[in-house]
């Protein structure tokens, strides 16, 4: 299977995007920068979506926020079943629990 392509610089998306803007068809410019036509088109709606001129989807920081939330759970709920297997054990073992004196 081959490599797929690194993602292209930020600086080159917002030209495309601004060439588009000023009229050039997505087409011709994935044609001319071998990348997708639906590439170009996706770099143009997440611009939009940034700007605020479309309200369709995630803006790009939204996405980042995203993305580190849903590390920050995985994160946390693997502690959480670290802990209970470790309440579970300490349960089972009875440690902790105080122990009787006898009075003899």
């Amino acid at each position: 299977m081959p490599k797929p392509k690194p993602p292209s610089p930020p600086e080159f998306r917002a030209q495309i995007v601004e060439w588009v803007k000023a009229g050039r068809t997505t087409s011709s410019l994935a044609q001319e920068f071998h990348v997708t036509d639906t590439t170009v088109r996706n770099w143009v709606r997440q611009s939009e979506l940034d700007e605020g001129t479309r309200q369709d989807g995630l803006t790009t920081d939204e996405k980042h926020e995203l993305a580190r939330l849903r590390r920050e759970v995985k994160v946390l709920r693997e502690e959480r079943d670290i802990l209970s297997k470790a309440a579970a054990w300490f349960a089972q073992e009875g440690v902790g629990t105080p122990k009787k004196r006898s009075d003899s």
